[in-house]
């Protein structure tokens, strides 16, 4: 089987879909002739032609605004946008028009467009290519929001993006666009090469959106996290000899709810990962669900490690990430819980 990093996963997963639909475009700042900024779409100019993957004007609302109006009229964009950071400018033009173009037309018109963007630090971006705004789009209605951890998934689930009939904000966790990280900044880097999830079967194949991957099985307590920090959670619970049961959740709305009450229901334990800032973050919806779901069979208060409240610093960068020693205070401390 073909293996992958993260990125020849992604562009696998845009060539299989632009040579099966001529209706399937690729578009962003940079990403035609030079190939974007990772290189996520090189070569693709050059084998599928200038009116199938080309370059745009610095306007994030403009190559948002022109997906809008392709999939309204049929064909299925890929827009890119280069760093989650400027996603900020199209904010309206998904939250107003993408996500409700379906509801506000009753069903006459759909906006089956996939955006990508990379998130997440770790690669010493400082404040302005850092981010991780994820939770100010599940709070959008009738948007998709999703966000692999590894090259398998991303292939599959980039595919199963564009081939929706909604639109799809696609999350790429940089960090992990060439291995695996499991939070140690100052261990030899590691490859997706010779990883099980590095095996990426050439062709099609999807990955369902609303499906978490169980990473590892047990029943000490219940790890819930996505993107870089399933990693991180994985490298942890091992060194800390824990039986924990660590959900993957790849896909954020929709959320896979059963996998995870399942998960806390036996475990009666749980912490919560994710690199974005905490107050009003991601986390805080899934400590809710839990709350909510799972309450009678919790045997301690559920603990979230995130980001700080502050914009994400670069001469700091290893004391915002929260890495290795928060994940394991916290679960030092729902273990150690009456």
């Amino acid at each position: 089987m073909p293996q992958m990093n993260m990125l020849e996963a992604i562009r696998d997963a845009l060539d299989v879909k632009m040579s099966q639909d001529s209706d399937v475009l690729v578009f962003g700042e940079d990403v035609g002739y030079f190939g974007g900024v990772f290189r996520a779409t090189a070569g693709l100019q050059e084998k599928h032609g200038l009116h199938r993957c080309f370059d745009t004007p610095i306007s994030e609302g403009g190559i948002v605004g022109i997906a809008i109006g392709m999939a309204a009229n049929g064909l299925r964009p890929v827009a890119e946008i280069q760093f989650a950071d400027y996603i900020y400018p199209a904010y309206d033009q998904i939250a107003s028009e993408a996500a409700r173009l379906r509801y506000r037309s009753n069903g006459d018109f759909t906006a089956p467009l996939t955006i990508r963007t990379p998130v997440g630090g770790g690669i010493y971006g400082g404040t302005t290519h850092s981010q991780s705004p994820e939770a100010l789009f599940t709070h959008i209605a009738g948007l998709k929001t999703i966000i692999p951890s590894n090259p398998y998934d991303a292939k599959g689930m980039l595919i199963d993006a564009i081939e929706d009939n909604d639109p799809v904000l696609f999350l790429e966790p940089k960090r992990l666009y060439n291995g695996p990280f499991d939070g140690d900044p100052h261990a030899p880097a590691k490859a997706w090469r010779g990883h099980e999830l590095g095996e990426v079967p050439a062709g099609h194949y999807t990955v369902p959106m609303g499906k978490a991957r169980k990473i590892s099985k047990g029943s000490d307590v219940t790890i819930l996290a996505y993107g870089t920090m399933v990693w991180v959670a994985d490298k942890v619970a091992k060194d800390m000899g824990l039986d924990a049961d660590i959900l993957d959740l790849r896909s954020l709305l929709p959320l896979d709810i059963d996998a995870i009450e399942k998960s806390v229901n036996k475990t009666g334990r749980c912490v919560i990962l994710h690199e974005a800032t905490r107050t009003s973050g991601f986390g805080a919806e899934l400590s809710a669900q839990v709350q909510e779901r799972c309450f009678y069979s919790l045997e301690a208060p559920i603990q979230r490690v995130t980001g700080w409240d502050t914009p994400y610093p670069h001469a700091q960068e290893w004391a915002y990430f929260p890495g290795p020693k928060r994940v394991g205070n916290a679960l030092r401390t729902v273990m150690e819980a009456a």
